[in-house]
């Protein structure tokens, strides 16, 4: 028989034929095979699910990690954010609380304003030196407004002078990469890693070029600085207007509008190199200024490469005193400088002259004078308009002169200037009390006369300063500024001449100025041999020379002295 009987047993109780047996055989290969087929898919689905989920880790790690920066970025904004706001509300408090009810004594009440003033002050400036940044641009700033600010906020931001932060030298090499495309190796030989130099917006080292072998200054921007001034600028629009919002007569927004509009420029150091050209060329034509502006190798955005021109500070009296440098001569080159600056012709104006801008070293080979001064920092730059320049050496003149009638005249020419603010306007350009500066502005500045002027600024004339700053000119503005600067420098110099001369010589470019004016009006009006315009011309001429003689005849007096081994007279 083609089927086989299989007996159940008791070990096996079913049975089946071949046939079926060898399709169960059949069967259970194809459900093996199926079952492989099963597994090898999803092993296949869990090695993939594993990539996946591994790469979402690594794209959420990263991910993490920009996010973590962003997440640091937005908490210091927070941080700085909240300096500042913090400050300025407790020092609003403050001082409503100080002028809130004032005690009936006023000398009680000054005592309590003053001390208001410096708890202020002090707030303000651990705010500044935690922020760093332009923060502390502003703080130079406010610290050289003695003819605006009260004397112990000005006293308090000085050491803002000389302390300003240092990036690191890896940040700087980083930046470096970043602007240029190459290592710092690929361009000097050596680059010392500790600046020689610092201020608030850039540090410079010194280095050497690869090619030559030249030793050079190597200007670079704080790297953080591209991060934080759109903050900080928005910062300080914001407490400038808050304190014109909670005291109406204290409006400083003119202060962040003209830092708005300079920061720019200051922190392109393309411009800086170009600004520094241009002025190096100008004042080559005048070789008997002692002057030294550093040669600009490459100037880019962040980077600025010059020759590395070294001296000692202007407030380094033993170094002047111990090379045998006169001080007074010092001064009058200062003074023949700034002039020039802003009186001549087509000349460049350097807004920003402290002394850390400054600098002197000693020169044997000169003719005339055995020392160079060296301007550095040609970020801000102005030009003045040419009859602005002319109104402004006439308005000098009537202060010279004593003229108060001409004065008033082209105080309101230059500045817009009422009769009502031409008192203080006066006081203002010549850092003196009004009466000074209507009789004798060629006298010495004493110390009481410095203490009446702060005090007078207590007693509310600040309000009006503040009013009148905010209205005038910003150009103006820029030229007080340089003004109270090179005061200042001068002052610190310790002459034995006084300001006397530095008068004279500011006498004698403002009647240059005045006698190039008026031969453009003759020349206007046909031949100077014409008897109206010869006339004209001889009376403008006797008015020039006058003060040309009288500088020309205290110089030879000077010089005289001088060769007899006397000392400068004291006036």
């Amino acid at each position: 028989m083609r089927y086989l009987l299989r007996l159940p047993t008791a070990q096996n109780v079913s049975w089946t034929c071949q046939r079926c047996l060898l399709k169960e055989r059949l069967h259970a290969t194809r459900i093996q095979r199926q079952y492989s087929q099963s597994v090898k898919s999803q092993s296949n689905k869990t090695k993939r699910r594993r990539n996946v989920v591994a790469a979402a880790a690594v794209a959420a790690g990263g991910g993490g990690f920009f996010l973590s920066r962003d997440v640091q970025h937005y908490y210091e904004a927070a941080e700085r954010s909240g300096r500042v706001v913090t400050t300025l509300y407790a020092c609003i408090n403050d001082y409503k609380s100080t002028l809130k009810n004032p005690p009936e004594s006023e000398e009680e009440h000054t005592s309590l304003l003053k001390a208001c003033h410096k708890r202020c002050a002090e707030r303000t400036l651990k705010a500044l030196e935690s922020n760093g940044s332009i923060f502390i641009k502003l703080g130079q700033h406010l610290s050289s407004m003695g003819y605006l600010l009260p004397l112990e906020w000005v006293e308090t931001f000085v050491p803002l002078q000389d302390k300003c932060p240092v990036s690191s030298y890896e940040s700087i090499e980083a930046m470096f990469v970043k602007d240029t495309g190459n290592p710092l190796s690929d361009m000097f030989d050596n680059f010392e890693e500790n600046p020689i130099g610092s201020a608030s917006l850039a540090q410079v080292h010194k280095a050497t070029l690869k090619d030559s072998g030249r030793p050079v200054a190597v200007k670079v921007q704080h790297p953080s600085l591209d991060e934080w001034v759109p903050l900080d600028m928005a910062l300080t629009k914001f407490s400038f207007a808050t304190l014109k919002r909670f005291f109406p007569e204290y409006d400083l927004e003119w202060l962040s509008d003209e830092m708005q509009k300079s920061l720019p420029n200051e922190l392109d150091f393309a411009l800086e190199g170009s600004n520094a050209q241009r002025a190096r060329e100008y004042f080559s034509a005048f070789p008997s200024i002692p002057l030294v502006i550093p040669e600009v190798i490459m100037g880019q955005r962040r980077i600025l490469i010059m020759e590395y021109v070294a001296g000692k500070r202007l407030d380094d009296l033993k170094f002047i005193d111990d090379n045998g440098i006169d001080r007074d001569e010092i001064s009058a080159t200062l003074a023949r400088l700034f002039n020039e600056m802003i009186f001549g012709e087509g000349a460049p104006l350097h807004c920003d002259p402290h002394g850390g801008n400054i600098a002197i070293r000693k020169n044997e080979k000169r003719r005339s004078h055995n020392f160079d001064l060296i301007l550095y920092d040609h970020g801000l730059y102005r030009d003045i308009p040419k009859q602005l320049r002319r109104d402004y050496a006439k308005l000098w003149m009537a202060v010279i002169d004593s003229d108060e009638k001409n004065m008033r005249r082209y105080a309101k020419s230059v500045a817009k200037i009422t009769d009502e603010q031409f008192p203080l306007f006066a006081s203002a350009i010549t850092g003196r009390d009004f009466m000074t500066a209507t009789t004798s502005i060629a006298s010495s500045r004493t110390a009481s006369e410095k203490e009446e002027i702060s005090n007078a600024l207590g007693d509310g004339l600040i309000e009006q300063l503040i009013h009148l700053l905010g209205h005038v000119p910003r150009i103006i503005l820029l030229i007080l500024k340089t003004n109270d600067l090179t005061r200042s420098l001068d002052e610190s110099l310790q002459t034995r001449q006084g300001p006397a001369r530095t008068f004279l010589i500011l006498a004698q470019y403002c009647s240059r100025t005045i006698f190039r004016e008026q031969m453009e009006i003759i020349s206007e009006h046909g031949s100077v041999l014409w008897p109206r315009n010869l006339f004209r011309f001889l009376h403008a001429w006797a008015a020039h020379m006058r003060v040309e003689l009288k500088l020309s005849a205290y110089e030879v007096y000077l010089s005289s002295r001088r060769v007899l081994g006397l000392p400068p007279v004291a006036i």
